[in-house]
């Protein structure tokens, strides 16, 4: 019996060659945010650019758009006009706010990012029903400008065991030295990276890329 991969997103990509740097790596999600305080946000023009150049590279990788507390009608708007597959909520959304997009888009999954940083906090996903998967990130710094991308990791061991109805992606703090041990200790079935695959903040590294994408699978 085979063991299934686990899946791999990069997310805040900027460039085309971002892109296809993640594509070639072998991740199944190419991440792309909209938020300006992140210094990996993407404008809405370069973020139609890159999503129409991901779907020139591969016709199998999916993408995802990461929002902050956006207003429901933008970003079901934004998601249509970028042709992004899956909608990544990264606020303080509520479940009512999910369904809404979930319904008024009336295709791909929306994601709810959790930060997490003791046990209590992954019973969050209850209050979530709404959502078709979550992203389990380490809780920010106090008084943060933004929710993650800070490159800082949580106790893995309290996913060790942890049971979710819906699938879910383990981020935070994740890069090609630790991914592998990561992975062993939570049991993710799928992991997200960020700063752990640049060079410098908001600035992607193809070799790191390759680097967590072979640590993943290897």
């Amino acid at each position: 019996m085979t063991t299934k991969p686990t899946d791999i997103k990069i997310c805040g990509l900027k460039t085309e060659a971002d892109v296809r740097a993640a594509v070639e790596a072998g991740a199944r999600w190419l991440g792309f945010v909209h938020f300006e305080k992140s210094p990996r946000h993407v404008s809405i023009e370069t973020g139609e650019a890159l999503i129409a150049a991901a779907r020139e590279v591969s016709t199998e990788v999916e993408t995802v758009v990461l929002l902050v507390n956006p207003e429901t009608d933008m970003a079901v708007e934004l998601a249509e006009r970028w042709d992004v597959d899956h909608i990544q909520l990264h606020g303080q959304e509520t479940n009512m706010q999910i369904q809404t997009i979930r319904t008024a888009r009336g295709r791909g999954e929306v994601w709810k990012a959790l930060p997490v940083s003791e046990a209590d906090d992954l019973n969050a996903v209850k209050l979530y029903p709404a959502a078709d998967r979550f992203l389990f990130d380490a809780k920010p710094p106090k008084d943060a400008s933004r929710p993650g991308g800070w490159g800082h990791s949580f106790d893995w061991t309290l996913l060790k065991g942890f049971r979710c109805d819906r699938p879910w992606l383990l981020a935070g703090g994740l890069s090609p030295e630790n991914v592998a041990e990561a992975v062993r200790i939570s049991g993710a079935k799928a992991v997200d990276v960020s700063s752990g695959v640049e060079a410098e903040k908001g600035v992607k590294d193809a070799a790191k890329i390759a680097s967590f994408c072979a640590a993943v699978r290897g």
